[in-house]
């Protein structure tokens, strides 16, 4: 029988630790919904104990998503482990993820704990952990760096308390892949009880290797693996899910195992994430990237008009890049319009289906031809809508010119109220656009990052704008579009304040 490898999704928890990846309630549901159409088997919804926000996320989280496990983080601690019980109330299926550290450095500069202490404190937890749930995963952090007799002994006490799942994370991104595959086979030869649980594996990827060291794993007995859409991640990132799915696919043949993943789901998983975060995915990202599947060499050309398999080991179809068969633009009706959507991935009801076709009508009007990531700006964009919150854009007028001081006046609705101000700045129509709205907000704004970029090609493509501010010191994060860099620029900060005000 082929063994199956459970592959775990933290892109809601430890992804959204890398900078510039925060993600609101809305987003994170429409992230789950999206990684549960996928087929993981475990999402990793956050870590309870972090903030209120993250109780809140995973509590909604669960509430919305029914087949895959639901996993809240939480640390050797009592506090954690109640709070992770109070968020998973709702899922239908829910695990508690345990850790604490047992490398020398982390015990002894960070726990100030001896190796009877952490010994101790696991048995306890896992046993406490146990109490509200059945199924128990426990992380020994930094294993990689850690002694593996006392590994063997912490993985030993945590299945005797009663562990279900054992991870054996790289927390540093440290090992290299046949380092790995020997620490766990030690592992598994020295560990009490091993054999009745889970292994898992967690791998960082600060020296570019975490696909490969979880495959590595994979091939060693491990038999879950943690991993992030588009690999994001704290510091260099995770396991990218995509590299490690498509591996295990395609190389059927060497790791003969399988894994429940959609595959033909994953690239709009992780288009929907860029859309999401703002992240743009790099042309050669493995799987996903623009150039993924693009070939210039005229020798390669040559060879996969011949035939595709000379130069592509899988197909874009097998990862579900849609084939543009259908060209939409102003004169096009609203069923083209709903069945390029479902080949994108996207099933609207009515309503929604009725408003992202007005949507698409207004941009036709200014494009003539419109491209996917138009389309999925328009629906991809609802879990955040820039259309709509505390403030709303009602009119901006610019004036600006290289001979003069630009300025800027924007009307904004304030809950319904319009109000309208002007503000100049020397460095540009955009500086003086957020001053103006500044104004009127009335709150200590400081813009912290800004990027503009262009969704498609050609001069009348659209400005995808991300800003991450800090209204009263409280970071937060805006998009707009538009294909006015003005317009894109200025929905960006409103949908960033906002995001502050919680709407």
């Amino acid at each position: 029988m082929t063994r199956t490898i459970k592959i775990f999704d933290t892109t809601l928890r430890d992804g959204e630790q890398s900078p510039g990846c925060s993600m609101n309630i809305n987003e994170k549901i429409a992230m789950a919904k999206e990684l549960e159409a996928l087929n993981v088997d475990i999402i990793e919804a956050g870590f309870a104990a972090a903030s209120p926000g993250d109780l809140e996320s995973i509590l909604e989280v669960s509430r919305n998503v029914e087949r895959p496990v639901i996993c809240s983080l939480a640390r050797c601690v009592e506090g954690d482990i109640d709070l992770a019980n109070e968020a998973l109330k709702q899922a239908k299926h829910k695990r508690i993820h345990v850790f604490i550290a047992t490398s020398p450095v982390h015990m002894q500069y960070k726990l100030k704990m001896s190796e009877d202490e952490v010994i101790a404190s696991i048995d306890h937890h896992v046993r406490y952990a146990k109490n509200y749930c059945d199924d128990i995963e426990f992380s020994a952090e930094d294993a990689s760096r850690s002694d593996l007799d006392f590994l063997c002994k912490a993985y030993g006490t945590a299945i005797k308390a009663g562990a279900t799942t054992i991870n054996i994370p790289d927390t540093v991104g440290y090992m290299l892949p046949d380092e790995y595959a020997q620490r766990v086979k030690y592992i598994r030869e020295n560990t009490p009880g091993v054999e009745n649980v889970t292994l898992s594996c967690h791998v960082h990827n600060d020296l570019g290797m975490a696909v490969a060291i979880s495959l590595a794993g994979v091939k060693e007995g491990i038999d879950q693996i943690e991993c992030t859409v588009n690999g994001i991640g704290e510091r260099a990132g995770n396991a990218a899910l995509e590299e490690c799915v498509m591996a295990l696919k395609t190389r059927k043949d060497f790791f003969g195992v399988d894994c429940n993943v959609n595959n033909e789901r994953i690239y709009h998983a992780s288009h929907m994430l860029e859309n999401i975060t703002g992240v743009k995915i790099s042309p050669t990202k493995p799987i996903v990237g623009a150039n993924a599947f693009a070939h210039e060499a005229g020798i390669h050309q040559h060879g996969v008009l011949a035939n595709r398999e000379t130069y592509e080991i899988m197909t874009p179809e097998s990862v579900g890049i849609p084939k543009n068969s259908i060209v939409l633009g102003k004169h096009s009706g609203r069923h083209a319009f709903e069945e390029r959507l479902k080949e994108l991935g996207y099933e609207l009801d009515k309503d929604a289906l009725n408003t992202a076709f007005e949507k698409f009508k207004l941009l036709a009007d200014k494009k003539k031809t419109i491209a996917d990531k138009d389309l999925i700006s328009l629906v991809g964009g609802d879990y955040r809508d820039t259309d709509h919150g505390k403030y709303m854009l009602d009119r901006y007028v610019i004036n600006s010119g290289d001979t003069i001081t630009p300025t800027a006046s924007v009307r904004i609705s304030e809950d319904g109220e319009l109000i309208e101000k002007v503000a100049a700045s020397k460095n540009g129509p955009i500086e003086a656009s957020y001053a103006a709205i500044e104004s009127i907000v009335g709150k200590e704004i400081t813009l912290e990052d800004y990027s503009l970029d262009s969704m498609t090609e050609g001069r009348d493509a659209q400005a995808y704008c991300k800003v991450i501010l800090a209204v009263e010191g409280e970071k937060v994060t805006g998009k707009g579009v538009s294909t006015d860099i003005i317009e894109a620029s200025i929905k960006a900060y409103i949908n960033a304040v906002n995001e502050y005000f919680g709407e």
